[in-house]
């Protein structure tokens, strides 16, 4: 019969294992997608743009309207920066208001760093 000789390796202790190893992941830094006010959309528009592009419930959609209306702005969402643009760029993309004749395009917006 041969014998191997086989090594089997010591099982790592607690104060042996790299703190580097330990640490949690980075969290991605967060975004606003913000959107502004401007006369040549009606709350329609902006409740349907809501509810469609960031699935929100038609309240919270009225409420984001409102506040469009009366602050001038609104975050939509709050989210990773790659996340954030895409959302912006289909704001921006949405199209003209059909109810509003005087609407020639999209809704602006834009993305800013969570303060």
């Amino acid at each position: 019969m041969i014998k191997s000789a086989g090594a089997v390796a010591d099982p790592i202790t607690e104060d042996e294992v790299d703190p580097r190893q330990k640490s949690k992941p980075k969290k991605q830094p967060r975004y606003n997608v913000v959107l502004w006010d401007d006369p040549n959309h009606t709350f329609d528009y902006v409740i349907r743009m809501m509810q469609e592009l960031f699935r929100h419930e038609l309240g919270q959609a009225r409420k984001m309207a409102d506040e469009v209306d009366t602050a001038g702005r609104v975050i939509c969402l709050t989210t990773t920066l790659e996340h954030a643009e895409l959302k912006r760029d289909q704001i921006r993309a949405y199209g003209r208001d059909p109810m509003a004749s005087h609407s020639k395009g999209s809704m602006f917006a834009t993305v800013e760093p969570v303060a």
